[in-house]
């Protein structure tokens, strides 16, 4: 049995794995991210959903009962070239408990592979596999609310924080005139818990839409590989090329 809310256990996961690896590549990514400003500090790796087949669902306990012997799992790095090699050593022959308390499986990594990155052009097409997440806090509230992508500030929030998450990490910056995002209907409201079973519990919400994004390719390609949304760590904003789209 999985627990519904197994997002955070994958992302508590890869921090376990790179900690035990380099405490201080792990240190710096926790605790700091990349880039320099005191208050804007970006973790730039996201990962995809637990592809487990047709699991049979106990909604009333918010647990999955998982029916098939291997599961994969996409996880992608903004980090150099360089990286890439030692990153993926760090999660071969890994074994780990996933789940809560109560609930979760053991698993093993048995094989891993660097995918290919697609090729980047200025309008790019994608279809959002985990929800995005555009949050504020309104004045004298300590409670964040969820923005859909047709309520006003979700488009001025997002192009806002795609361009501080790349201005705060590269030695180039881009100007708000550099991106356009365009989201296309319909919009489905989803979420998932964060820290669930805690005293900090607290329930994420975002939505899932396509979506065209206008912007440099070098902004694409961050994007692919750390997620599009806030809270990118947590499994959020994790996309996937509309080909169909593209091709248009």
């Amino acid at each position: 049995m999985l627990p519904m809310d197994y997002q955070y256990y994958i992302s508590a996961w890869i921090y376990k794995v790179l900690k035990q690896a380099d405490s201080k590549f792990a240190g710096f990514l926790h605790n700091k991210g990349y880039g320099d400003s005191p208050h804007k500090l970006y973790k730039l790796f996201c990962f995809s959903r637990l592809n487990f087949g047709k699991p049979t669902m106990w909604k009333e306990r918010k647990l999955f009962e998982i029916n098939s012997n291997a599961l994969t799992l996409n996880v992608s790095f903004d980090v150099p070239e360089a990286a890439t090699t030692f990153i993926k050593g760090l999660f071969m022959e890994q074994d780990f408990f996933l789940g809560n308390r109560f609930n979760g499986i053991e698993l093993n990594v048995s094989n891993v592979e660097a995918l290919p990155e697609p090729q980047f052009t200025e309008v790019m097409h994608y279809r959002l596999l985990a929800p995005w997440v555009v949050s504020f806090k309104p004045e004298n509230s300590t409670i964040a609310q969820y923005l859909k992508p047709d309520e006003k500030d979700f488009l001025r929030l997002s192009e806002k924080h795609i361009l501080e998450k790349y201005n705060n990490t590269r030695q180039t910056e881009l100007t708000p005139d550099m991106i356009s995002l365009k989201p296309l209907p319909p919009f489905k409201r989803s979420g998932f818990l964060i820290k669930p079973d805690t005293p900090q519990q607290t329930r994420v919400v975002g939505n899932i839409f396509d979506f065209e994004l206008t912007a440099p390719e070098i902004v694409h390609q961050m994007l692919w590989n750390a997620g599009v949304s806030e809270k990118s760590t947590l499994g959020f904003g994790w996309v996937e090329i509309n080909n169909e789209t593209n091709k248009k």
